[in-house]
């Protein structure tokens, strides 16, 4: 099942678009919290605006260097534990949203990633129990100004600026996230073509991980790292980022004004 949110020009709404990406049914609520009802109502795609799948009311939680061959060529060691960081939720935007390149970095990075979004009130999940806390997956942009990543010693403020955490283009419930391709592209050349079957820690490990630290709450977000041939992205470019079995994630690179 495909859950997008949306909005047609009045109040974001939810909906569930059919296997071909064309048009949405509406459906009432937030799926997170209700039961899924649909109204009647439906849309073509190209009649709304898709927005970012899920606000986390709480927290985007960051693993680094979870691809060994991402980890070497970042000249690092893949940690002997995940590697977690904190973005808040004002990083998140939808796709089409424009990244915003502020002035006080100058070299930015894109990382495509496999995101996990959980459905419900959690903490301290065995790994081979998440699959029961986890309410889809979405397609994620882990946009790094590697500057400040070097000069800061701790990366909140190098992943976490203001839309530098796209999600879409909707959830995914259906989906087993063991071998999925991660490809990226800029202006259309492709940079990354890797597969989450390359994971140090995979989805359950991470979910098990993750749960000991912090109690997770409906719509936190996991990133799950990045693989190899991550690079440069400047004001003007255009990244997409297409997970096997969700979709394309599509953002523009803009500059602060």
């Amino acid at each position: 099942m495909r859950i997008c949110r949306f909005t047609a020009g009045d109040d974001p709404m939810f909906g569930l678009v059919d296997g071909a990406g064309e048009k949405l049914a509406e459906i009432s609520g937030d799926p997170l919290y209700t039961k899924i009802e649909l109204t009647g109502q439906t849309h073509p795609l190209e009649d709304v605006r898709l927005l970012a799948p899920v606000i986390p009311r709480s927290k985007v939680v960051g693993i680094g260097r979870n691809y060994a061959d991402h980890a070497a060529e970042m000249q690092g060691e893949v940690p002997a534990e995940p590697l977690m960081f904190l973005m808040p939720n004002t990083a998140v935007v939808g796709p089409g949203d424009p990244v915003v390149v502020p002035s006080v970095t100058t070299e930015v990075s894109y990382e495509a990633e496999l995101a996990v979004v959980i459905g419900r009130l959690c903490k301290d999940v065995a790994a081979t129990d998440a699959a029961s806390v986890v309410f889809g997956y979405t397609a994620a942009n882990d946009v790094t100004a590697r500057d400040l990543q070097r000069t800061d010693g701790q990366w909140a403020r190098a992943k976490g600026m203001d839309t530098f955490c796209p999600l879409g283009p909707w959830l995914e419930t259906d989906l087993d996230p063991s071998a999925l391709s991660v490809r990226c592209w800029v202006d259309g050349d492709l940079r990354q073509d890797g597969s989450t079957a390359d994971m140090v820690y995979g989805v359950g490990a991470l979910v098990e991980y993750v749960s000991r630290a912090f109690t997770l709450l409906p719509g936190d977000v996991i990133l799950t790292g990045t693989p190899a041939g991550v690079g440069p992205v400047v004001a003007g470019q255009r990244v997409e980022i297409d997970i096997e079995g969700i979709g394309t994630l599509s953002n523009p690179f803009v500059a602060a004004d």
